[in-house]
Parts: C-alpha cells; structure tokens; sequence
C-alpha cells in the first residue's frame, strides 16, 4: 500500500494525516490519528452535473462504527450498524455547516464526505479528528473547494482554556466550544457553557483562532506536497443578455413583495411575482434551463436588495431597527393533565412546549459507540409542515429537527436541577406551531416555561434569541431577532441562548467564508441585551418554579436501604419487587447505593409501598415487640414472620413459663402469636420469646431458660412530590 504521513502538534498532541490508495477510488481519502483514535475521511464527486435541481447537492455523513471500540450493538437481534445514532447526526452536522460555505453554490455535481470512526481510544473525541480528515480529504482532492477549514475544540477548568481536552476533563469543564473556520475568520460554533459571560466567550474565540489558523497552514503543507489539481467544473451558466431582462422585468417590484410585515401576505407577493416572471419568460420562448436559471436571478436579487436596504438604509423587511424584537407574548397552564406546558410567540414564530416527569425507571439508555449510559434529561424538537403552512409527509425527525432539539437541550441542560435535588427522568417536547424564524430558540423559552409550570426547580430561567448577519463588502450590519428574508438570504446565523447571568449555548453558521471576531462580539452583545428583554417578559407569565408539581405528575420518594438488602427487597429472580409492584401500583427504582425510588400517582399507593421496602429492609433490635405469624414448626421450636421476609425462631422453652412437651400444644401453623425479640446472636438470627418481661423474670428466678436474627438503616422517606418532607 502506497501512503504518505504528516505530522503535526495539536496543543501537545500528535495528529497524523496519512494519505493512501486505501480507498483509491474516492477522489480524496486521509486517514487521521490522535492518539489511539482514527478516523478516516473521503470525499467523492459526480462525474457530471445532476440535472433538473436548483440548489448545490453536498451529502456528508458521520459514520460510527462499534468495533471502533471493541464493541458488539446491544441489541440481541440488530448486531449491524443501521440509521446514524442523534450523536452521529450531530457531528455529521458540525462537519457539513464547516466545510458547506466554502463550495460554489452554482455546482450541481453531486459531492459526499464520509466520515468513518475506525478506532477509539475513550480519550480523544473523534469529531474534531473527523472535521479535520474531512477538510484535509478535500483539500489534496480534486474537487474544486476554497477549504482548508481547521477545528478545535476549547473547554475551560478553573479559569483556564484546554486545547481540545479528553472526555475526562470534560466532565470538569464550565464550557464545551467547538469552533471552526478559516485563516482569521470563523464559520462555524457549536457550544454549551455554565452560563459563561460574554467576554470570556470572546477570549475563547481569540484562543482557538490561533490553534485553527495553524491547523489551515499544515494543511496547505499537506496539499503542496500531495495535493491533486482541481477539476474545472461546469457551472450554472449565466446569460448576460437573459440577466438583463430579467432584472429590468424585476426592478422595484422585489422591493414592494418582500418588504412586507406580514408573512402571509410577503409570500402571496413572492409567489405571484414569481408567477408574473414565468408568463414573462414564455413570451421570450424561454428554454427549461432559461427558466430555472432565471429563479437563480431572482434570489440573487433579492439577496441584492435585501442587503443593500439594511446596510444602506437600516430597512429591515418588517420595518424593525437592526437591535428591535418583534412583539412576544408568554403563557403557562395551556393543558389542562400534563405535568406542565408553555407557549412562547415571537412574532410569527409560536412553539408549545409540554413538560413530563418520569420515575428514575424512565431514563433513556444511550449505547453508542463511545458509551452505554442513561440519560434523564430530554428536549424534542418537532417542525411540522403546517408550521409553514405547507403539506407533506410525517417520517419522523430529520437532521434539522435533531440539531434544534439538541441545541434547546444543551441551553436548558445547565439548570436543570441534579438527580439528588430533583430525582425525576425530565422530558420536554416542543411543537412549532407556527414558524417564521428562530424556532429553536423559540423552543426554548417555551421549555422554560413549561418547566417553571410544572414545579421543576430549575436554577435560572433561560432564554434565546437568533441574531444575523448582513454584509456587503466592508459594511455589515448584526440584526437582532431574524426572521424569513433575513434568515434566507442573511451571511449568518448565531444563536445565543443562556440566563440572565450568562450563555448556556451556542451555535453559529455562515453562507460567506466567515465572521470576524469582531462580529461576534458585537452580535454578542446585542444578543444579551435581547435576551435580558426576553426574560422580563417570561417572568410576567410565571417567575418562578411552581411550588407543588401538577396533580397528575407522580410522586417521588426516597428512601435508604443498607446496600446489603437490596437482595432482599428484589427476591429471587424478581419476585418479591414484582409483588410489591403488583400489590401496590407503586414504581420501584433501586440503586446499588442503596437508594431506593418509590414513585405512583396515588401517594397511598407509594406508602403501602414505603412501609413494604422499609419491612422487608427494616433491622429489628432486642425488646422490640411484633404480632407474628408461625410459619414452620420444628420439634425444638417455631419460626414466626415478624416482618415481610423476616423469620425468628420461638425456642419451645419460650413459649411457657411452665414445661412444654410439644410444641403443637401451644402454637398451630398459621397462627396469630405476639413476640418479643430476646436477642440477635453472632449469626444475625433473630431469637424470639413469647414471655413478657415479668414472666422472663419469674422463669429465671425458677432456674429454667431458652433463642435467634438481623436487618438494616430505614428513616423517614423524602418527597420530591410537593419538596417537603413526608413521613
């Protein structure tokens, strides 16, 4: 095998590219490295232009692979790879969002990136390696591509930045930056951060520019020594003469369909102008191809006016200053059974949001690739076709709909209250209503809400808002809040979401090669004060967490058992626990801690359940008294169950205080018999007496005599129920 290897320092760690006829086929393939994990990239294009299309077919997928970490899939029938896990649909959308902006959006040659996870170490992360290969496979490819983009990831532990920290010191981090771009600029961001403010964000920036400008320079290295000439691809042909006719038929006409406050009516106009251009492209005896070419034509002139009317004019296509919100409104309790709900509407963009609490029993369990775990926290994104007033096929969610669903639960993850505050599975479930812009962030104040309305004890209310980017030449201007034209035909979209204290998430992509840092301070900065508006006006609706949880949510309590008895309260094979389920209604939650979740929407259901466990759990001391029932008979003596599971033994000489021959002539099997614990010998048998303490007294005074147990750590339960206490 023919192969090439570059080396390169990444902040005190090797990257290796190698590059190989492994895949020859493909017209660019590397083979990336970091310590023990590789990954490798390739990138292939159509040989000729796809034709009948008006857009730029660019396909990249991320590809996690089990073996990569010496794994079987966890399903005893599904052993095979088959759809991208949400974590693979993630990384699969940082690498498209980095690499997109930098093709000619008039090619129509078919181009994919694959990214294949080949090895993992449990250390390094392969989706900064996966960017890179990707970068580097399309940079000595010959695809025609303005690349190289260089990635980095920036955590933060006490104070100080890391350079692409491993998954250990992630756990410490306040923040998790992935940040792209090219040579002194930035395309692509994808972050969550401990409500981190604006300022250190900014020297995050500064820090990982550096890191990516180096990582671009050893690329161009890369590509001078092995690098293939790029092919000349045909493009979308322009046809001045046909250009000219189609912006003199436009003129001022785009002006007055787009620049209307109202959705509705702005796509009644677009719509009919559009139709008034196709009846002016026949009279031509325009071609197919003249036609499609011709809405090329027009979105670039909308592109044109839009622009120049904000850059030049401060006139947004609603009549709003660059740093103005649209109108919002915020309501709480919409459903009437649901553990919480919320509405947040943003101008045209209105999302519902509904809350559901779970027992501990309820957590997802994530298997990937990297890791077998739960999860207890959980936002749902969904973006129906009649949001746009649209029709089409319900299929579940797409790329998109993963990514905002994603991006509102890094946002609100941050203040969600931990397992031992709060000990509910949280799940949340945004529905678009209607969409006009930023319903990502939308759906965020709306999660907020719907968690304040159902008690949830966040630490702080959150909030979001999508700022843009217009840039014409060396002008630009950073508009607060975009909406339909501004978000289509804008240079960026950066979303900012966090609390009143600082920024919990962000995530930002651009249709240019880039934004400067200075950009994004100042988006920064308008995002804050829009954010700080926001949440004066969520805080009317509700302004904090409602004291009691809804009436129909269950009821959690907590108890703790000696780790030894959890045996005791399960059973062989399950039984006792099942029992206690059947019998009770209750939901019963044990962890190898001892902690024991008993959880119903009966509270008398979850005490019948509470007095069961703490029985079945519960250490008896000597002199305690219990009403028991005989379960064996011995010729020696009698067992009786004093507590569910726990049998002590009535020695015959404690059954009278005069002489027994047999023990039938006191007690029958099944029969009802107060006892009182003697003592608990060196074995943890319990040893029972059926005499009192007089009639103890008198028996040894007279010279005769006769005992056997063990148990464990009850106390009153804690409610997460109402969050008093309960007993």
């Amino acid at each position: 095998m023919e192969k090439k290897n570059f080396d390169f320092d990444f902040g005190g760690k090797k990257i290796n590219l190698e590059i190989s006829n492994l895949a020859e086929q493909a017209n660019g393939s590397v083979m990336a490295r970091m310590g023990d994990t590789v990954v490798i990239a390739n990138c292939v294009m159509s040989r000729n232009m796809r034709e009948g299309i008006d857009f730029f077919p660019l396909m990249v997928d991320y590809e996690e692979k089990f073996y990569a970490a010496g794994k079987m899939m966890g399903s005893r029938f599904i052993k095979r790879e088959n759809r991208p896990s949400e974590s693979a649909v993630l990384s699969g959308r940082l690498i498209d969002r980095a690499i997109r902006p930098l093709f000619n959006p008039l090619m129509r040659n078919e181009i994919q990136v694959i990214s294949t996870i080949l090895c993992i170490d449990g250390e390094n992360d392969p989706d900064i390696l996966a960017l890179i290969a990707s970068s580097a496979a399309l940079a000595v490819s010959d695809i025609p591509w303005n690349g190289p983009v260089g990635a980095v990831r920036v955590g933060q532990v006490n104070g100080k930045f890391l350079l692409n920290p491993t998954f250990k010191e992630r756990e410490d981090s306040d923040l998790d930056l992935v940040i792209a771009g090219v040579e002194n600029k930035i395309n692509m961001i994808e972050s969550g951060s401990k409500e981190i403010p604006e300022d250190i964000l900014i020297e995050a920036f500064k820090f990982a520019q550096g890191s990516i400008n180096e990582i671009i320079s050893f690329q161009k290295e890369v590509v001078k020594k092995v690098g293939k000439k790029k092919t000349e691809v045909a493009l979308v042909q322009k046809d001045p003469e046909l250009i000219s006719k189609i912006k003199e038929f436009l003129g001022k006409k785009i002006y007055d369909a787009v620049f209307e406050k109202d959705k509705l009516k702005r796509q009644a106009n677009i719509d009919d102008l559009k139709k008034s251009l196709g009846e002016y492209l026949a009279s031509l005896n325009a071609e197919e191809t003249d036609k499609m070419f011709a809405e090329y034509v027009y979105e670039e002139e909308v592109d044109r006016v839009v622009h120049e009317e904000i850059i030049k004019n401060n006139h947004r296509p609603d009549g709003r200053k660059v740093d103005e919100l649209r109108n919002i409104e915020s309501y709480v309790n919409i459903l009437p059974r649901t553990h919480g709900s919320g509405i947040f509407m943003r101008g045209e963009t209105h999302v519902l949001t509904v809350l559901t609490l779970g027992s501990p029993g309820d957590e997802q369990t994530i298997d990937t690739m990297e890791a077998f775990t739960t999860k207890r926290f959980m936002h749902h994104y969904n973006f129906p076709h009649y949001s746009v007033g649209e029709t089409g096929p319900s299929r579940g969610p797409g790329r998109r709909e993963i990514g905002h669903g994603a991006l509102a639960e890094r946002a609100l993850s941050y203040v969600i209250p931990s397992k031992e505050e709060f000990p509910y599975t949280i799940r949340l479930v945004s529905e678009v209503m209607s969409s006009n812009g930023s319903s990502s962030m939308a759906s965020t104040c709306g999660s907020t809400l719907a968690l304040m309305d159902g008690g949830v004890p966040i630490k702080s209310p959150v909030a979001g808002i999508a700022m843009g980017l217009m840039l014409l030449g060396e002008d630009y201007k950073i508009l607060t809040d975009i909406q339909g034209p501004e978000d289509h035909y804008g240079d960026m979209d950066f979303k900012v979401a966090g609390t009143k204290d600082g920024v919990t998430a962000l995530q930002m992509d651009v249709k240019v090669e880039g934004a400067t840092i200075k950009m994004l301070e100042e988006g920064l900065a308008q995002a804050k004060k829009a954010r700080l508006q926001i949440l004066s006006v969520m805080e009317k609706a509700i302004n904090a967490p409602r004291e009691n949880l809804s009436p129909f949510a269950p009821r959690i309590f907590v108890l703790k058992i000696n780790p030894e008895k959890i045996g005791d309260v399960i059973g062989p094979g399950g039984k006792m626990i099942n029992k206690i389920i059947k019998e009770t209604g209750a939901k019963i939650d044990i962890e190898q801690t001892g902690e024991v979740f008993i959880s119903a929407i009966n509270e008398e259901s979850a005490q019948k359940a509470i007095k069961w466990v703490n029985d079945l759990t519960r250490e008896v001391k000597p002199g305690e008294s219990f009403q028991g029932k005989v379960m064996r008979l011995m010729n020696f003596g009698a067992f009786v169950e004093i507590l569910p599971g726990q049998e002590g033994m009535v020695h015959i000489s404690e059954m009278s205080t005069g002489r027994v021959d047999k023990v039938e002539d006191v007690v029958k099997l099944g029969q009802e018999v107060s006892v009182r614990v003697k003592e608990i010998d060196s074995q943890g048998r319990i040893n029972l007496t059926m005499l009192s303490e007089e009639e103890e007294k008198e028996k040894s005074a007279s010279g005769l005599g006769g005992g056997f147990q063990r148990r464990g750590p009850g106390g009153p339960p804690k409610s997460f129920g109402d969050r008093r206490p309960r007993y």
